[in-house]
């Protein structure tokens, strides 16, 4: 529910009871994670969604008894349910999803939601029993004839974005659109203004070296080096690569390229540090425009991440979805 946080807390805080329901486990394909949540209100407003489509008919007929009687429900689809088509989830997969009222009432759960939509780690737990004994279900704990279900909520990653360019304008809303904390840096006070990036989260008009080295960099930053200025170019690269980012990419040609990797061996940067980084960045789609080129960038990103192919859908086999 914590990916809809701020539209649940929107309706709680005036007053309404929603039925939430959650994806608590998914076994083989579907077309969603768990912990993905779709509320009801009292007035019949559906926010957000279970499946993509699926079996959101199902579900708001379930959200619609809860909200009537408060009685929390644990309902599975999927193959080995006859009604898997009926609902509409002939993909193959299997999909249990908890649904349960909450209230203006419910500080706990508000509270976690308060944290999760100021971007802050949020954990929510709730227990239901008792449960048919020896049921196994994954993100849901079994003990002593009760299931407790955790959704833990982490803050967004960060993206980091180095030069006050029209491809950076482009790859800071692609970054938020996809839920990242999106920074940009550039020494130029005036390309780097908030007019010409709304969507980043916050702008650093510094030297972006210094930047980087004091600010804070995890296993799931995305670092994109866009402006190829050759002042501090291989020394922000540097730095970025001595970093436990989950991603360093860096724009630029092919003489570009040759010119950075030259003067990171001039530094030193060995070939393991080397291999990390993508450059020319982003994938191969034929992209030209700055929006094109984001896309490009960010789907680099998401394959590097998963570990991912990065083939087509229609050339690879198995499930379309990678579970964990």
């Amino acid at each position: 529910m914590f990916e809809i946080a701020d539209r649940l807390l929107a309706r709680l805080d005036a007053g309404e009871p929603l039925a939430v329901a959650t994806a608590v486990s998914i076994d083989g394909s579907a077309p969603r994670t768990v912990g993905t949540s779709m509320a009801v209100t009292a007035d019949g407003t559906v926010i957000g969604s279970i499946s993509g489509g699926c079996v959101e008919g199902a579900v708001y007929e379930i959200s619609s008894q809860v909200l009537d009687d408060g009685a929390a429900q644990l309902e599975t689809f999927g193959f080995s349910d006859e009604t898997a088509f009926e609902v509409g989830l002939s993909c193959g997969g299997r999909i249990e999803v908890l649904t349960r009222l909450v209230t203006p009432d419910d500080a706990v759960t508000i509270a976690a939601l308060r944290e999760a939509a100021a971007g802050r780690e949020a954990t929510a737990h709730v227990v239901l029993g008792p449960i048919r004994t020896g049921e196994v279900v994954a993100s849901i704990d079994d003990c002593d004839g009760l299931r407790v279900f955790s959704e833990r909520s982490a803050p967004p990653p960060r993206l980091l974005v180095f030069g006050a360019v029209e491809f950076a304008v482009a790859l800071c809303d692609a970054g938020a659109v996809l839920g990242y904390r999106v920074t940009v840096c550039d020494p130029r006070p005036v390309f780097l203004t908030r007019e010409r990036f709304p969507s980043a989260d916050e702008i650093v008009v510094e030297w972006p070296p210094h930047y980087l080295a004091r600010t804070e960099v995890d296993d799931r930053t995305v670092i994109a080096v866009l402006s190829h200025d050759e002042r501090f170019d291989a020394d922000l690269v540097e730095v970025a690569l001595a970093s436990p980012a989950a991603y360093v990419g860096a724009m630029g040609s092919r003489t570009t390229h040759d010119r950075r990797i030259a003067a990171l061996r001039e530094r030193s940067v060995d070939d393991a540090a080397l291999d990390r980084l993508h450059s020319p960045i982003g994938l191969d789609l034929g992209a030209s425009t700055p929006e094109e080129t984001a896309v490009s960038i960010m789907a680099e990103v998401l394959a590097v991440r998963s570990g991912a192919t990065r083939a087509s859908l229609r050339d690879r086999g198995g499930s379309i979805h990678l579970t964990a």
